[in-house]
């Protein structure tokens, strides 16, 4: 008996629609978990780098492959209430021992150049050094930011470090990628 080929059956509309959808959902979720996720600053802690309402592309990929840098600027989960999200940039990776005092940061013994930060800042901090898979972090707003500094964020554990921004894309006259600062490229001791 010679086979027939019968036609496919057709889809319909709202199946083909549906199948659209539910594809796109399952790519947007795997691109969120696994690779980047858009992130708004939400505070003036980063001043005057990014500002309230600015929005952000977190890189997810990076932190897999190789640990945090120093002053890269990067999303971790609050670790006093791990709903919560703050971005701040690394000054201490694990080894380093920082102090601060007369509104200078020292990364073992060596005084950081922060030509990003918008105004002075005072108060003392450390000396400290910090811990296995842990980072040092603060805003750049450092009159006006809970870090490090705080004992309820303290040293954040790299476990509850989602990834590091990358690019700057709201609002669009400010959209830039986020570069490391020269204060972290001069030193070899610091530009770790």
């Amino acid at each position: 008996m010679p086979n027939i080929n019968r036609p496919a059956a057709e889809k319909s509309p709202l199946r083909e629609f549906l199948e659209t959808i539910l594809g796109a959902a399952a790519l947007a979720a795997f691109i969120m978990i696994f690779i980047a996720r858009a992130y708004t600053v939400d505070g003036p802690s980063m001043l005057p780098t990014l500002a309230n309402g600015e929005r952000l592309m977190v890189d997810k990929i990076t932190y897999r492959l190789r640990p945090p840098r120093r002053g890269e600027i990067v999303v971790f989960r609050y670790p006093a209430n791990p709903k919560e999200s703050f971005i701040k940039r690394v000054i201490g990776v694990p080894g380093d021992t920082v102090q601060i005092y007369g509104g200078v940061v020292y990364i073992n013994g060596e005084p950081l150049h922060e030509d990003y930060l918008g105004e002075a800042f005072y108060g003392r901090f450390g000396p400290r050094t910090v811990p296995e898979d842990c980072y040092f972090v603060l805003g750049d707003n450092r009159n006006n930011s809970e870090d490090s500094r705080d004992p309820r964020v303290d040293f954040v554990p790299r476990s509850l470090i989602v990834g590091r921004a990358i690019w700057r894309y709201w609002p669009l006259p400010r959209m830039s990628i986020m570069r490391l600062p020269e204060a972290f490229r001069a030193s070899p001791s610091i530009g770790g």
